[in-house]
């Protein structure tokens, strides 16, 4: 697996997502609840130590008490992916978010996208920098994430961070509310991903390309197609799987990740 350097720290091309983990499919409430109880504790870590066996080196998971008991476990029986944390507006305010990246063991946390979406709709953006703030006080790279590019056009003159998670899909605004609620709905245009995909070349930090594969709605060779032609050299992708439709489905997308990035050279 190829590996890119992140500041001080070297990441996989490839990183493992993990909403399936906690049940957000943005397929509807019946395929959230398949999810959540397909992945218990066990298969998580059965997962995680396939991405391990593949060369992924780095995770990108919420910060919710789930999440965290399930890591615990994972790197108390040798497991060695590294954390990205996402801060979870339903666990508490910013700074109870950080303070549980930073002694939960993550390498880096960066703000939820609904959570950037929002603010930057209410006005707020004065709160992320303080944010940014504290991640790095406590020794974490420092990022954020949308699905909204104006959140990332204000970023680029307003906030200094380490890198950012884009979203290639805008699929529900999030500009009353910040959290994701089951069933909300949800569409995923083509025409949002081609913004995204304009937008990233010019900004200044890092990416890491998210809901690439509108969350299985795309077919997985000719996103990565895509995704292999919008990736900078010092860009990532985040791809989450539910094995449960198939077994082999992380192993499958990292082929085509890399098949697509060889004929893109």
């Amino acid at each position: 697996m190829e590996q890119i350097p992140l500041h001080h720290l070297t990441v996989s091309r490839f990183i493992l997502g993990s909403n399936p983990f906690s049940g957000f499919s943005h397929q509807g409430v019946d395929r959230d609840l398949a999810m959540k109880r397909y992945f218990t504790t066990s298969r998580i870590k059965e997962t995680l130590r396939q991405a391990e066996a593949l060369g992924i080196t780095t995770l990108i998971a919420r910060m919710d008490h789930h999440v965290m008991r399930l890591l615990l476990e994972y790197w108390d029986e040798g497991g060695a992916l590294q954390w990205f944390a996402q801060t979870c507006p339903e666990v508490g305010d910013h700074q109870a978010c950080v303070s549980r990246a930073i002694h939960g063991g993550a390498k880096a946390c960066h703000v939820h996208g609904g959570v950037m979406d929002y603010l930057l709709a209410q006005g707020r953006q004065d709160e992320v920098q303080p944010v940014v703030n504290m991640i790095r006080d406590g020794g974490l790279l420092a990022g954020i994430a949308g699905h909204n590019p104006q959140v990332f056009a204000w970023a680029e003159d307003h906030l200094d961070v380490d890198y950012y998670m884009c979203s290639y899909y805008n699929a529900a605004h999030r500009d009353q509310r910040a959290e994701h609620v089951s069933g909300m709905a949800e569409w995923f245009l083509d025409e949002d991903r081609q913004i995204m995909t304009r937008l990233i070349p010019s900004l200044r930090r890092p990416a890491v390309h998210y809901k690439v594969l509108a969350a299985g709605r795309n077919d997985p060779a000719a996103a990565f197609d895509v995704v292999a032609q919008a990736l900078r050299p010092q860009d990532a992708v985040c791809v989450g799987v539910y094995p449960g439709d198939k077994p082999d489905m992380l192993a499958e997308d990292v082929q085509l990740f890399t098949r697509a990035l060889v004929a893109r050279r």
